[in-house]
Order: C-alpha cells, then structure tokens, then sequence
C-alpha cells in the first residue's frame, strides 16, 4: 500500500503553514549530520520535492521527514539503520535521568501526585529537534524549567473518569529523554490504578530524536511496563502504516495516552475519543487545531469529527 493509499482516513496534504519548518528541519538535520553545503542543498531539495507533491496528494509531514532522514543517511553512506541522532539522544536519555529523584520528590510532596506527574510528563516534551533548530535547544536549561509550563487545555476529569472503567492503557510514547519523565508518570499510574495494564509503544526504527525499544531499554521503560514497536518510521503514527500487532493492541485498548505533536498530528484526524494528547503545543498551526496558546501545554481527549477537521 503507498503513501497516498494510506491516508484516505487523513486530512489531505501539508499545510502551507508547515512548508517553512519543513525545509528548516531538512537543512539543520543535513548540517547536524555533517553534510557539506552541496549536500545540505540536496537534501533541502528532497523536502521541497516532497511538500510540492503535498499539493496533489495526502502525503503527511511524516513522510517528508522521513523521506529527509533517508536521503541523509544515503548521502553518507551509512546502513539504513542508521541513526543520525544517537550520540544527542543518548545524552537526552542520561541527562534526564539525572532529575528523576529531584522530580520524584516533588511528585510524593504533592498535593496530587498524578497531577504533577502529568505536568513532568508533559514537560519533558520539550526535548524536540524536530520542533526547532537543533543549535536553539540548550537541553539542561529547558529540563531546569519543566515546572514553568502551565497547562492550557486540561481535560483532567475527562481522562480520570476514562481510567476508573479502563483495564488497558496504550501510551504512545514520544521522545528519547522525555521518556524518563514518562516513566515518572507511569509510576504514578501504577499506584493509583494497580489493576491497569499499560503498554508502552515507540518507534521502529530511528528517525529525528524519537525513542526506539533501543532507549527504553537503556533508561529501563522496559522493566516498569510492556513495551512494543508501535512499527512506524516515520516521526508520528500513521495507523495504516504500523504493525498487525500494534493495530490489535490499538483497538483493543480502553484508553490511549499520546505524547507528542507528531502524534498529534497523525492521531487527531482519527478522532477516537479514547485518546487523550499530552503534548507542548510548538508552533502556531498546532496551537490553532488545539485551540490554545503556543508553547502551553495540553491535555486533551480527542475532539468529536468536525473539531479534527479544523
């Protein structure tokens, strides 16, 4: 099945909107990866290659960064393993693991624990290079101010009142080094619902700085729950394009915990009330789909079809 086959359930195309930072991810991962200028041109010409074709099809952001990474890594020659962001996402990893007792602390001197830990986790997803230039992010000063970030939208009685009835619980995770700070929160999970089982889903195969079933075991999400491929490449989750085995664990699921704006945009068109977004909202487009100020934070259940449609 290709691409465009695969979006039918999807909003058609790349927003206008999205073209710019398109092609400024394209060309700071093409420098970030060590490419000469010829190269970094390129690779900027594969991504405007990619958004042209967006006007004709329903080809996704998704595929375009995907499209990017893979035009990078045969620019250098590499395996198509290969990871462009390992040594960054290694250290996003151990770096955040350095504030999980400062930040369990705060969570068990909390008026509401599970709060908090919302907060953290939605927080952590500020450890995003695909959502800005990768010479812009000092990662400890961000990390020193994951407290600061109040929610905007926060659906807080809406995903409680789901958890009472749920028996499963799918979260989709996001970044490497968020993923500590999800931890945190699935800790918590676990101690005021100790009969939910939770499944934890990453990427299958690098790309941008998101976490692989390589980074859960590395910080030890593999111990604390079940974690599985979701089998997308892509920086998102396209559903068509996943694993019979995530798709069963998908539909099967009493509730869905998606992190990140990369499944945020993959995820919203299907408008499946069972998913609640916890995410940073990091650009203007986002902000207007979620209604709600850029740079705020969100937990939101899933809006009913003509919201998604925004």
């Amino acid at each position: 099945m290709n691409e465009t086959e695969n979006q039918n359930k999807y909003s058609c195309g790349i927003a206008p909107e999205c073209f710019p930072c398109v092609v400024n991810h394209a060309l700071s991962a093409a420098r970030f990866a060590g490419l000469n200028e010829e190269q970094a041109k390129g690779i900027v010409e594969v991504a405007e290659a990619g958004l042209k074709e967006s006007e004709n099809s329903a080809i996704l952001v998704q595929h375009v960064v995907r499209r990017v990474a893979d035009a990078i890594i045969k620019a250098k020659g590499a395996p198509s393993s290969f990871d462009i962001y390992a040594e960054i996402k290694q250290t996003s990893n151990l770096l955040s693991l350095d504030y999980v007792e400062s930040l369990q602390k705060k969570m068990e001197n909390s008026i509401s624990p599970l709060e908090t830990g919302l907060q953290i986790a939605a927080a952590g997803n500020i450890i995003d290079f695909g959502a800005k230039d990768h010479a812009s992010l000092n990662l400890e000063k961000e990390l020193r101010s994951l407290e600061n970030v109040p929610f905007t939208r926060y659906d807080l009685a809406a995903f409680k009142t789901s958890l009472k009835t749920a028996s499963t619980l799918l979260y989709l995770c996001d970044n490497s080094g968020e993923i500590v700070f999800d931890m945190l929160f699935i800790k918590q999970l676990q101690r005021e619902y100790p009969d939910l089982e939770i499944v934890a889903a990453l990427r299958d195969k690098p790309i941008i700085n998101d976490a692989t079933l390589a980074d859960a075991k590395t910080v030890g999400l593999d111990r604390l729950v079940t974690t599985i491929s979701s089998g997308s490449i892509y920086p998102g989750t396209i559903l068509a394009e996943t694993t019979d085995e995530f798709q069963d664990i998908y539909a099967a699921a009493d509730v869905i915990l998606s992190k990140g704006q990369g499944n945020f945009e993959t995820l919203l068109p299907l408008a499946d009330k069972r998913i609640f977004f916890l995410l940073r909202i990091k650009c203007d487009y986002m902000a207007a789909l979620s209604q709600v100020e850029r740079d705020s934070l969100v937990l939101m259940q899933a809006p009913d079809k003509a919201a998604a449609e925004l």
